[in-house]
């Protein structure tokens, strides 16, 4: 009985692993955004390993917040 839960877990995680970076970047672009449908993002879900996600999530907020830090920074410097 353990043996065919191992099977099942190496299937998921074989299956799981199957999204690139590019695609994990664009559904994490979609959820940012808000515009995926519910089909699409059932899917995604189950597609990935929710680590990724959190993960790629995690990043491209970091990154959404220096580029928000960055152009204030760069519009007070031209209005000085």
């Amino acid at each position: 009985m353990n043996d065919s839960n191992d099977s099942i877990s190496d299937k998921d995680t074989r299956k799981a692993s199957s999204l690139t970076f590019w695609q994990l970047l664009k559904i994490t672009f979609s959820a940012f955004l808000g515009v995926q449908s519910e089909t699409n993002r059932e899917g995604d879900f189950t597609q990935g390993i929710m680590s990724h996600f959190i993960w790629m999530g995690l990043l491209f907020g970091l990154v959404f917040a220096l580029s928000i830090i960055g152009v204030v920074q760069l519009v007070l410097h031209f209005a000085a």
